[in-house]
């Protein structure tokens, strides 16, 4: 099994890499490998990223998509805070000393590659063909591929998650609604569609973000990715401090809004709009749906009255 997520185009306010980036620290996953950027990269559009202490350059790191494993077993003790970065080594095999000691596990039955990538800015074929070739020599099965779109989705409601499936088995698997979309595609919809021909189910969540809060990080939106992973794994996944933060989010997007009229008046346009579309589908069915899948996840994290 693999989750990837490639920022720029396909990741909205950092939203989907959020979740790799999460879930690396969260599991303590072992870097494994990363694409020569060399091929793929503009460094004047991409650029590598140098580090400087008491005038020494410690480190340099290359703009590059990076591949780390998180190992089946006993998960780690959870986060007292959830990291906003990603602390993988530079690229390269000469590129930065490996971690010391062994990784916690995934509290899952499988290994879970990571794949936290930067969309190529040229050969976006030799690169999809490179990435599928990594991850069938990995032994990756099935890949679950995050990524976050600005939309007209107001910041009070939850995030809408639309999925797309190249297998009618994993769709079974999650709630969210099924995307329709014909148009411009990012890297994302190129491994999906290299993966499918490759052989390898793999199914897309995709996270709608309010254009107007843009900027990163968007917890609210990460952890409704989060939840999307949850449905595919059926298994809970270390949450950390997520829920806070996102409720914390909201606040701050709350008392912003209601410093401009016009902002907010908007907003509750957007409530309005998001309402009326949601309200066919609070049927009973849906609610017993997701009442279920509460009862499961309590259930498997141990909690009292679990299923």
């Amino acid at each position: 099994m693999a989750i990837a997520a490639f920022e720029g185009w396909n990741d909205a306010a950092e939203a989907a890499s959020g979740v790799v980036n999460h879930l690396g620290i969260a599991w303590e996953s072992t870097p494994i490998a990363a694409i020569d950027p060399d091929d793929f990269y503009d460094f004047q559009v991409n650029r590598p990223v140098i580090e400087v202490v008491a005038g020494k350059t410690e480190r340099l790191v290359w703009p590059t998509t990076r591949l780390s494993v998180a190992r089946a077993g006993a998960a780690p003790a959870p986060a007292t805070a959830t990291a906003a970065a990603n602390g993988a080594d530079p690229a390269g095999p000469d590129d930065g000393p490996e971690r010391d000691g062994a990784a916690s596990g995934t509290g899952l039955d499988k290994d879970i590659v990571l794949v936290h990538g930067i969309e190529p800015n040229m050969r976006w074929r030799s690169f999809t063909s490179e990435l599928v070739q990594g991850l069938t020599d990995l032994g990756v099965e099935t890949v679950i591929l995050l990524g976050a779109l600005l939309a007209d989705a107001p910041h009070t409601r939850p995030v809408p998650v639309s999925v797309g499936a190249s297998d009618p088995k994993l769709s079974a698997t999650v709630t969210a609604p099924f995307s329709d979309y014909k148009g411009p595609t990012g890297i994302l919809g190129v491994v999906q569609h290299a993966l499918a021909g490759a052989g390898i189910p793999a199914v897309s969540l995709w996270a709608s973000v309010p254009h107007y809060v843009a900027t990163p990080p968007n917890p609210k939106a990460t952890l409704a990715l989060l939840r999307g992973v949850e449905d595919i794994l059926d298994a809970p996944l270390p949450l950390a401090d997520l829920a806070e933060e996102a409720r914390a989010w909201e606040r701050g997007v709350d008392e912003l809004a209601q410093q401009d009229s016009e902002v907010a008046e908007y907003v509750r346009t957007l409530e309005e709009a998001k309402d009326a579309t949601d309200l066919p589908q609070a049927s009973g069915d849906a609610i017993a749906r997701e009442f279920e899948r509460y009862l499961r996840r309590r259930g498997r994290r141990g909690e009292p009255g679990g299923v």
